[in-house]
């Protein structure tokens, strides 16, 4: 029995004691494995491709690519890259192991960063490109400082003032000040530098880059490399700088965007609510930023409002911060207090204040309902009137406007001015104006609607003088009706219109209205008065043949004739109105 006892209370510990075992053989088994891939591709034989020295403590990165001279970027910071490449390290004779992220080292691309590099980093690295690279050996040499004998040796973090000229140095060049050191090839962000005719104020000189004026997109990670020899080995010495555009620090406080100054807002009871706050910062090298909410400007610490921040860059221009208080339900307490918003940079603060109100939804819905409708209504009426327009002042002059014409001393509604053409001059498939003027027109206004004419060939006797007779009749006229043409305008009748533009501007009740009868050019020699009066004045296109006359003209016609009781508007009832004014909405 106490054998059995003992036995069963060592076998937790023997089951344990075998699975740490079997762990320990699958690992070593896995990472031989890998040793074996890399050893059966034969890269333990190979010779170093690359050899690399670089600087304890600095930045540092390795491509995975054979030796280019003409290569023109140093490494892919591709996600598809990085998928397809294997990185191994190997120091002094120790085992060859896989690379992985670390604290120091991180896998971009095709390229191993280190973050910073150590002297421990020092050794042979072995990367392989699926398909591409079946083995690439490169050795990496990590000296000090002052094993390198560097003398000066330059920050790797540059920050160049925006819009100045500035330069920036390639650290390792202060390095191994007894060796002699050809040219220096720059790559910013991976890719090589060279000078542009589209980027003049960018140049290469002593191993210098220089910029005037310096902008934004200066900013990046610049990699110079130059090649020296030690002894008769071939190394490329590699340093980074880290460059960073700044401006000048602000000389202003935050600029709140919203809310501005005392702001109310209407909040329902018992729903959520956020408050937001948008401040513009300037640029500040050492930004000192800060924006928070308060109830009553105080911070209450038994109170915590939950606040959330999110920052837009702006670049040098600053950052926007967009922070907002959020409120799971709106209560009684909240209606009756003030939230303030403060900023705060080096400069100075800036404050703004929501006061929250009780939102009246139903009163509100009703107002916003009842202003579309007015302005529903509105628009169909507005759309109404410009269809209907010329059809309703007839109607409002017929039942509603004083007759114009009693008592003025005048004796015609309108005088009618037109070309005196030959009857060899007129064209025989269209109405001539002629017969427009003595035949359609006073069958039109005279017969149909009531209007009194006067053509000169009719209505005035002859034997005196024809410029003295065109004047007179024009002065006894209410309206002078011309009827224009190319025959009009470049022959005597032109003198008729001057003379109406003339009488009109003597007397105000005259008004001149003008028939384009034929499209016409105005000749250079027109008088400015007339040139001008065919400007300003209202023109009525006339577009029927003989055999039709459209029911539009006309109206606009009588639009611009005198008010006055006419034979077919005259005598209406009240009803009449409304349903003439009733067909024209269902017409």
């Amino acid at each position: 029995m106490i054998l059995k006892e003992n036995i069963s209370e060592y076998q937790p510990k023997l089951i344990k004691k075998i699975l740490l075992t079997l762990c320990w053989i699958l690992a070593l088994f896995v990472k031989g494995a890998e040793v074996r891939e890399v050893n059966f591709l034969g890269c333990s034989h190979v010779e170093p491709k690359i050899r690399y020295r670089a600087i304890s403590g600095e930045e540092f990165v390795l491509q995975c690519a054979l030796p280019d001279r003409d290569a023109t970027h140093i490494y892919n910071n591709s996600l598809l890259k990085q998928r397809t490449v294997k990185w191994f390290w190997q120091r002094d004779k120790e085992p060859l192991k896989a690379i992985k992220e670390s604290s120091n080292s991180a896998l971009q691309g095709d390229a191993l960063w280190f973050k910073p590099v150590r002297d421990s980093d020092s050794g042979v690295f072995i990367c392989m490109i699926w398909g591409k690279i079946p083995c690439l050996k490169i050795v990496l040499e990590v000296q000090t400082k002052k094993l390198a004998k560097c003398s000066g040796y330059d920050t790797s973090t540059l920050y160049l003032l925006a819009g100045n000229g500035n330069s920036i140095t390639c650290p390792g060049t202060k390095c191994y000040s007894h060796i002699k050191k050809p040219d220096v090839k720059w790559y910013k962000d991976g890719h090589q530098i060279k000078e542009k005719k589209t980027r003049k104020s960018l140049k290469l000189k002593q191993n210098e880059i220089y910029v005037n004026p310096t902008y934004d997109k200066d900013a990046g990670i610049y990699v110079c490399d130059y090649v020296l020899y030690d002894n008769t080995t071939k190394w490329t010495m590699r340093t980074t700088v880290t460059v960073e555009v700044i401006a000048k620090n602000t000389i202003h406080p935050p600029n709140l965007l919203y809310p501005n100054g005392v702001m109310i807002l209407e909040a329902e009871l018992g729903k959520p609510l956020e408050l937001e706050c948008r401040v513009q910062f300037g640029f500040e090298r050492a930004s000192l930023m800060r924006v928070t909410w308060k109830r009553n400007n105080k911070e209450n610490v038994n109170e915590k409002l939950n606040q959330e921040t999110s920052v837009y860059p702006e670049g040098l221009r600053g950052h926007t911060i967009l922070h907002v208080a959020k409120l799971k339900e709106v209560t009684e307490r909240d209606l009756g207090s003030n939230f303030t918003c403060f900023a705060e940079n080096s400069v100075g603060k800036a404050t703004a204040v929501i006061q929250l109100k009780r939102k009246q939804r139903v009163f509100l819905l009703r107002v916003l309902c009842s202003a579309i409708s007015v302005l529903f209504a509105l628009l169909l009426c507005t759309a109404f009137i410009y269809q209907h327009w010329i059809e309703i002042v007839l109607m409002y002059r017929s039942y509603l406007v004083r007759n114009e014409t009693a008592g003025d001393g005048k004796e015609f509604d309108a005088f009618v001015s037109y070309a005196k053409l030959d009857c060899s001059e007129s064209d025989s498939t269209l109405i001539s104006e002629e017969k427009f003027a003595l035949e359609l027109l006073p069958d039109m206004l005279e017969n149909k609607y009531g209007y009194k004419l006067c053509i000169l060939e009719r209505d005035i006797l002859p034997g005196g003088a024809y410029t003295d007779e065109v004047v007179t009749a024009i002065k006894q006229s209410r309206r002078v009706i011309i009827i224009l043409s190319p025959a009009y305008i470049s022959g005597p009748s032109i003198f008729e219109l001057q003379a109406a533009v003339n009488c009109a501007l003597e007397d105000k009740k005259i008004k001149l209205v003008l028939i384009k009868f034929q499209a016409f050019q105005e000749p250079e020699t027109l008088h400015p008065v007339v040139k001008k009066a065919l400007r300003i004045l209202p023109v009525i296109t006339w577009k029927s043949s003989v055999s039709a006359a459209p029911n539009k003209f006309w109206k606009y016609m009588c639009y611009h004739m005198p008010v006055k009781t006419t034979k077919m508007l005259g005598n209406w009832s009240l009803k009449d109105f409304f349903l003439r004014l009733l067909s024209l909405v269902y017409r």
